[in-house]
């Protein structure tokens, strides 16, 4: 059975069949898959079990992995595999977490409209979640088309937008949780980057913003009015018509472009189990706007 693409959108995610993500991949089916990347930005594959030796295979076809929060982090690891993040919230025997456990901020964090890895040297471009079991009610993950409202922005904004340059840092949202706790060691390894408000995708030649929960300032800018301009757009670019809901169901992967989309998950009853496992490729950003 060939690939299969199902637009959910005109142009904002697609759903994949026709193939099976814990083999190993020709070289057609990666390209075709970086097609269907390019104009959609986010791909549903559904009933795709796999390992984790499985998933980082598959990931690796798009680019060298990304270590996300565990550069310079010496908690222990519940997962094998170094190149999967375990984004379960549960202790390292498998026991759920109490809500007030210190891992379920980091948890909460991702219920803000955020890009992975904005906050790092290179950024992060591809994810790939495996959503291993969920919950009956919530926990649901909504994507952003930061093209789509790029595009939508009047035309004195995309103006005054030419050139900015926005400051991410990785603890910014775990701070406003009132997380803090990270080590002298965390904090040196992950200091705050510069990137452009706007930039071009080289994969589709589209403009896309680039903001979220990880963006603090704007270089030559007050922070109030930096941080006001970048709640504005945040505000402007996760409007209902640039959003895509993805309702779990156990095996579903999920893969998307961190370039040019804003992810967060929705709140769910924090006793209940939500085990979802993620990889992410590297990517430097070029062609500033």
């Amino acid at each position: 059975m060939p690939m299969k693409i199902e637009p959910l959108n005109t142009d904002f995610a697609a759903r994949v069949a026709g193939i099976d993500l814990s083999q190993p991949l020709s070289d057609q089916l990666v390209s075709a898959i970086e097609q269907a990347m390019a104009q959609y930005a986010v791909l549903v594959f559904r009933n795709q079990p796999m390992t984790d030796d499985q998933h980082a295979a598959f990931t690796r076809h798009f680019g060298p992995i990304d270590k996300g929060l565990l550069v310079g982090s010496k908690r222990k690891r519940r997962l094998s595999n170094p190149d999967v993040i375990d984004l379960a919230n549960v202790d390292l025997e498998g026991n759920v977490l109490p809500a007030s456990n210190i891992r379920n901020v980091s948890l909460i964090a991702n219920q803000f409209w955020h890009s992975d890895s904005s906050f790092k040297n290179p950024p992060a471009k591809y994810s790939i979640l495996c959503g291993m079991e969920l919950p009956a009610q919530g926990g649901q993950t909504e994507f952003a088309d930061q093209r789509a409202a790029y595009d939508a922005l009047s035309d004195d904004m995309k103006t005054r937008l030419q050139g900015l340059v926005a400051e991410h840092w990785a603890y910014h949202s775990r701070n406003m949780l009132g997380g803090g706790g990270q080590s002298p060691e965390e904090m040196d390894a992950l200091p705050a980057v510069q990137w452009p408000i706007v930039h071009t995708i080289p994969e589709s030649g589209r403009n896309s913003l680039f903001v979220g929960i990880h963006t603090r300032e704007i270089e030559g800018m007050g922070t109030a009015e930096a941080r006001m301009l970048l709640h504005d757009l945040l505000e402007h670019a996760t409007q209902r018509q640039f959003v895509y809901r993805h309702e779990w169901q156990a095996n579903d992967v999920l893969m998307w472009d961190n370039q040019c989309t804003l992810h967060r998950g929705r709140a769910y009853d924090l006793s209940q189990l939500r085990e979802l496992r993620r990889c992410t490729t590297e990517v430097v950003m070029q062609n500033v706007v």
